[in-house]
């Protein structure tokens, strides 16, 4: 609640009034500055009324990519039974507001808003809450509420068709890789039977002698798998023009485009940033593509020092997890022109990947590439995906 210049200009000459009316034996004056008072705390009742409204609001769809369409509906209801609520409202979108008309909404009545969401830009848009401001008829007084929760549209980044990925090799022919897809070629152990399980594949010996079924379990040891490292480090990128770092963007295409590439091929996909949040491909095909696409549109450029680490430790970090857990064959890495000072940080990887990829966007002139490691130049993510479709050898 916030009393306005007018407010306070008429409190105050209502006091004075009836200080001065009452000390001096002025009877009107005094009358003239009760007035003043008692519209003032009028002011107050009248703007302190809380409506009765449910707002709700549906954003369809939640997920685009960027530059296409979506739009939010809007819809506010008078749960009163007697009063109408006649007040200002605007419902936040982004960076923008936009205004809703609750002009003497009825009781049991509704009001609908439809408009567009911005998606010029990658990211994720915050929509809600509804704030509706309420106001006397004298300009005294004004209050302001938050009504209705929020909701969110994630903007993902475009996605440019590539027609080759990499073959990747056997690193494990007797199974011991475990997140492989299951019931394939290489025995790799015995478990209990459940529902479902084909009984070709029951273990006859193994089960008489434990006392349950018991069915052999196979992998497939030579699907290729693949690592998208990104660089988030605002170190490896140029200042931002207008808010919006180019080539950052071009690389959060660029790793959407290869995890729509390994989906589409059934091929197992990891995604991590440099700054430690990953995605890893479980459940459908949209499903899964889905949980990347909104890790990529979550991402933003992490300030030196956030957390505690100077650029090159913060990938120096990241590049040791990969080469701890070992979670694929092939490695793409993809960062800023600034970035090509690392590169030997990201070449390290080469003993246990078969394949390292390096994706660098907006640098001057070529990049050269250490012992086994492919670099793409690309001045964007089209350019991106013609010459990764361009390489011959992984």
């Amino acid at each position: 609640m916030k009393v306005t210049s007018r407010g306070i200009g008429l409190l105050v000459a209502g006091v004075a009034g009836l200080v001065t009316g009452y000390a001096f034996g002025y009877a009107e004056l005094a009358v003239l500055g009760c007035a003043a008072i008692v519209a003032v705390l009028c002011a107050l009742a009248y703007t302190g009324w809380r409506p009765s409204l449910s707002v709700s609001r549906l954003a369809d769809p939640d997920r685009v990519g960027r530059g296409e369409s979506s739009t939010v509906t809007l819809t506010v209801h008078n749960t009163s039974r007697f009063r109408a609520a006649t007040m200002i409202a605007e419902d936040r979108c982004g960076r923008a507001t936009v205004p809703v008309p609750l002009l003497r909404l009825r009781p049991k009545r509704d009001t609908v808003v439809n408009y567009p969401v911005p998606t010029s830009r990658r990211g994720v848009v915050p929509i809600g809450p509804l704030r509706v401001s309420r106001r006397d008829p004298l300009g005294l007084v004004t209050m302001a509420r938050s009504q209705g929760g929020t909701a969110q549209v994630w903007v993902h980044p475009r996605i440019h068709q590539l027609s080759a990925v990499p073959a990747g090799a056997t690193r494990s022919l007797d199974g011991l890789v475990d997140k492989v897809p299951h019931g394939s070629i290489t025995f790799d152990s015995l478990r209990p039977y459940v529902v479902g399980d084909e009984l070709r594949h029951v273990h006859w010996r193994t089960s008489a002698r434990v006392g349950e079924l018991m069915v052999r379990e196979h992998v497939d040891t030579s699907l290729p798998s693949i690592v998208v490292l990104l660089d988030d480090r605002a170190a490896a990128y140029p200042r931002p023009a207008d808010g919006v770092v180019e080539t950052f963007e071009s690389a959060c295409e660029a790793a959407a485009s290869v995890v729509a590439a390994a989906v589409r091929e059934d091929l197992p996909i990891t995604l991590h940033l440099v700054s430690g949040a990953a995605a890893g491909g479980t459940g459908g095909r949209a499903q899964a593509t889905a949980g990347f696409l909104d890790l990529l549109a979550e991402a933003d450029l992490t300030p030196p020092g956030q957390p505690a680490q100077t650029p090159a430790e913060s990938l120096r970090v990241a590049t040791d997890r990969l080469r701890h857990q070992r979670v694929g064959d092939t490695v793409v890495f993809l960062t800023g022109p600034l970035g090509r000072d690392d590169l030997g940080t990201v070449g390290a990887l080469r003993p246990a990947y078969s394949s390292v990829v390096v994706g660098v966007f907006g640098a001057d002139g070529s990049t050269p590439g250490g012992a086994g490691v492919v670099v793409i130049d690309a001045a964007d993510g089209a350019q991106f995906a013609a010459e990764w479709d361009g390489v011959r050898a992984w």
